[in-house]
């Protein structure tokens, strides 16, 4: 079976050789770019409007918050005072919404590589969107991989929301982009990435975090559960020159965050860096 809609519902198998599958509703948009296919339906679920991109499950309505709030808060309230934040990938806009949330944030910059999947998700997926045309985000439809490479001392945060490291994805999972965003962190910067399934992309996360420890000093997981992603749970790479996790927390963000969150407080913060035993030999 093919990934995709069939036979009235939207299928996804791993290379693991399981997946999901959610009844399916009107497809709203449906279009090829330069780089992917780009499609948002409506389900006959709990989990409302779907974005995939090439038939691969990117966000839905319904679970959204689980991915965005843990991309941005947990780098973010390791931070004393982030101003200038850059998300690379993240068209969909979630991470960019999560982000200003954060009274401190001054600038935010988007750079993703597919203007398509920025419009079609500012037209039909409003709750994730919404914030793309607020006066402290700039959008950049670029390359990152091009964007980072002269950018030096810029940034309080990076969040890399990238797709999985295959078609547009692939060279954002290199040692060269990886010192780039290094070189692109203010003192006191924090990177945080996607970094794959523990469950049903094993080997993807072991060459990931091999190449992460080359270039970053510190180099930690933090993990948390994603009902519709592959395997249910997910992991993120903290990443810094200087900062450990857990070294600081945001006390004076904390109250504000955590009100408008529906996931993320300051124990769950906390319990995301206990890693299970296989996910430790993993890395």
């Amino acid at each position: 079976m093919k990934n995709g809609i069939e036979n009235g519902y939207y299928h996804e198998i791993t290379p693991a050789g399981f997946g999901i599958a959610i009844k399916a509703g009107k497809v709203l948009f449906s279009d090829k770019s330069d780089f992917q296919k780009v499609e948002i339906f409506e389900t006959d679920s709990q989990l409302g409007r779907v974005l995939t991109l090439d038939d691969l499950m990117m966000t839905t309505e319904g679970d959204e918050f689980h991915y965005h709030e843990m991309i941005a808060h947990i780098p973010m309230m390791h931070h004393k005072c982030p101003k200038s934040v850059l998300v690379i990938g993240g068209g969909d806009g979630g991470t960019v919404r999560e982000v200003l949330k954060h009274k401190t944030v001054e600038r935010v910059v988007l750079c993703e590589i597919d203007g398509m999947v920025i419009e079609a998700c500012k037209k039909y997926l409003p709750t994730i969107a919404c914030e793309l045309d607020n006066p402290k985000v700039e959008i950049r439809v670029a390359d990152a991989i091009e964007y980072i490479k002269d950018k030096k001392n810029e940034f309080d945060i990076v969040l890399i929301d990238s797709t999985d490291p295959m078609g547009p994805g692939e060279g954002l999972f290199t040692e060269e982009f990886y010192t780039n965003v290094k070189n692109s962190l203010k003192e006191g910067g924090i990177v945080a990435a996607q970094s794959e399934s523990p469950v049903a992309n094993k080997e993807e996360i072991k060459k990931m975090y091999n190449l992460l420890k080359k270039v970053f000093p510190v180099c930690s997981t933090y993990t948390s559960n994603i009902p519709t992603y592959p395997g249910g749970y997910w992991a993120w790479a903290f990443c810094s020159k200087d900062v450990k996790p857990l070294s600081y927390f945001a006390e004076d963000r904390y109250e504000d965050i955590v009100k408008s969150c529906k996931i993320y407080n300051r124990d769950y913060h906390n319990a995301r860096f206990a890693l299970p035993n296989y996910l430790k030999e993993l890395l």
